[in-house]
C-alpha cells in the first residue's frame, strides 16, 4: 500500500457549505441566518453568560468577604503527629521539609506551619516554614529547636 493508492472513505467527502453565493446554492439571500434581529448580523450575538435580559447568574449569586490572593496557604502539622511520626520510625530527631515530603505529611510545594496541639518528649530539630509559639515553646521545652526558613 502506498499513499496513491489511499482513498478517503465515503463520509469524508460531503462538500462544504458554501454560504452567501447565490440564489441558485440554497443558502442565499439570508444565508441561513433568518430574518433580521441581532444573530443574522455580522459580529452579533449574544455572549454565553447573557439569559435574555434576565438578572445573569453571576449577578444573581451573594459574594460578601473578602478574598486574599496573595495569602499564603500552610499545611498545619501538629507536634504531637511528629512525635507520633517519630515513634513510629518514620522520623528521624533531625526532620527537614524533604523529610516531611518524603514520608507524605506535605505536598511538594507546600509550605508547612508547626502548631501546638499535643505533647512531645523528644529532643528534636524540626525544619518549617511557619510556627506557632505554642509549638516552639513545646519543642524548646523538649530540648529541640525549629528552625524557620524562608
Amino acid at each position: 500500500m502506498k499513499l496513491h493508492n489511499l482513498k478517503a472513505p465515503a463520509e469524508n467527502k460531503k462538500k462544504r457549505k458554501r454560504v452567501g453565493r447565490g440564489q441558485g446554492s440554497g443558502m442565499g439571500e439570508q444565508s441561513g441566518r433568518g430574518h433580521n434581529g441581532q444573530n443574522s448580523r455580522s459580529g452579533g450575538g449574544v455572549g454565553a453568560w447573557f439569559e435574555g435580559g434576565q438578572m445573569p447568574l453571576q449577578r444573581r449569586i451573594p459574594k460578601f468577604g473578602f478574598n486574599n490572593n496573595f495569602r499564603t496557604e500552610y499545611q498545619a502539622l501538629n507536634v504531637q503527629k511528629v512525635s507520633d511520626f517519630i515513634e513510629a520510625g518514620k522520623l528521624s530527631e533531625e526532620i527537614s521539609i524533604e523529610d516531611l515530603i518524603e514520608v507524605g505529611i506535605i505536598g511538594k510545594n507546600e509550605k508547612v506551619k508547626l502548631l501546638g496541639s499535643g505533647e512531645i518528649d523528644k529532643e528534636v530539630t524540626i525544619e518549617v516554614h511557619a510556627s506557632s509559639g505554642s509549638a516552639k515553646d513545646k519543642v524548646e521545652a523538649a530540648g529541640g529547636s525549629v528552625t524557620i526558613i524562608s
